[in-house]
């Protein structure tokens, strides 16, 4: 099945990147065709520039990821011209929340292009980010939530990163960090926190992480559902948890003492993700409710097939088993792109399942876009 990906089939695929599914030719890609279309995104989305906060916030902080991502397989000249002048044009700053993930996002690319030419970057503004989130004492740490989140924290029950995003937004980070600075001691700090938001959203019998502690049921009537009756997973969500998981893993040393709970955890989460992908290849932004919202998203499904895709490659998953799974969902997120290189059917900024569009598009949605292609191009060699 592998085979496949290095020679052009034409095939019809029922594929419903629309409100009514339709017919549509698609063709399995080869090494260079990925590469172009991963080309084009990353030129669209730096004509298009977005943030949400500033240009150091987590949208920017993903794409520049999936940018890394992307240079690290390819050694195109073109991505890692975009991460310097990104990382110039920040000063090399991270943004400005210390106590919040989301912010530290952007390091990874610093760190990376660190890795890259040494010296270039200024890593001063992460390395205080990292010892202001970490160890710094704040309200959070301390069960208390911050002004305005109060509604999402009836029972006092949150730690650091109290929603399922901080796993990807942070730890990645600080794994890297830790092996830039041959210290174990941030991966032991970075599991604490881990293990505490695993404690709090991982459900155990459907092995995916709940967002926040809005939608955990606690088995009364106040629980929050779908129409289905169904708990609430929202695709992202998890997206990020497990795309997370692959890039902590890759960082982390294969003999650290904890390695095992993340890699039980990211075959736990395999299993169940490609169970419920939809048959034209994309995932629901509903993960357990796929008639919500029946259409399919490319951020949620990006960061799977990324996640995947690195499991294939590094040993964790099985390639016979796991390479249809990748390969439908690449296909599926290649028809997402436009002509001009925009990564559509992106749902935007939230805490939830909604709905996307041919149209709506982000800049994480592009990251998540190239994350994927950068070990699709691995598993194609």
């Amino acid at each position: 099945m592998n085979k496949s990906l290095l020679i052009f089939l034409t095939v019809f695929v029922l594929f419903s990147c629309s409100n009514k599914q339709t017919k549509v030719v698609e063709k399995v890609s080869d090494k260079t065709e990925i590469m172009n279309s991963m080309i084009k995104a990353l030129e669209w989305q730096e004509s298009h520039p977005i943030m949400a906060l500033a240009p150091t916030d987590w949208t920017n902080g993903v794409y520049y990821m999936g940018v890394s991502r992307a240079h690290k397989t390819t050694s195109d000249q073109k991505y890692i011209g975009a991460l310097k002048n990104m990382g110039f044009k920040n000063d090399w700053k991270t943004c400005h929340r210390f106590f919040h993930a989301d912010d530290l996002t952007i390091s990874y690319a610093y760190l990376y292009i660190n890795s890259t030419r040494k010296y270039m970057v200024n890593l001063e503004p992460t390395d205080t980010f990292i010892q202001e989130h970490l160890y710094k004492e704040h309200p959070w740490r301390n069960g208390k939530p911050l002004e305005g989140f109060e509604p999402i924290f009836k029972d006092n029950q949150l730690g650091l990163w109290w929603w399922c995003d901080a796993l990807f937004m942070a730890p990645p980070v600080i794994a890297e960090y830790a092996k830039l600075k041959k210290d174990v001691t941030y991966l032991d700090v970075m599991h604490k926190y881990y293990k505490e938001t695993y404690k709090l959203l991982y459900d155990k019998e459907e092995h995916l992480f709940a967002r926040d502690t809005r939608f955990i049921w606690k088995g009364n009537a106040n629980d929050l559902k779908e129409e289905n009756g169904k708990k609430i997973f929202w695709s992202r969500g998890n997206g990020w948890v497990f795309g997370g998981l692959a890039l902590v893993l890759e960082a982390m040393p294969k003999n650290y003492e904890h390695r095992n709970f993340y890699e039980q955890l990211y075959k736990e989460m395999a299993t169940k993700i490609q169970k419920i992908q939809h048959k034209d290849g994309l995932w629901r932004t509903s993960l357990l409710s796929p008639e919500s919202w029946n259409h399919g998203e490319v951020s949620g499904t990006g960061l799977y097939t990324f996640g995947m895709a690195w499991g294939i490659n590094n040993g964790l998953l099985n390639k016979e088993k796991y390479t249809p799974t990748v390969q439908k969902a690449w296909k599926a997120l290649k028809a997402c792109q436009q002509k001009d290189g925009m990564i559509g059917w992106v749902q935007n900024i939230g805490a939830s399942p909604e709905p996307a569009n041919a149209k709506s598009w982000q800049n994480y949605g592009a990251g998540a876009y190239l994350m994927a292609g950068s070990e699709i191009l691995k598993l194609v060699e």
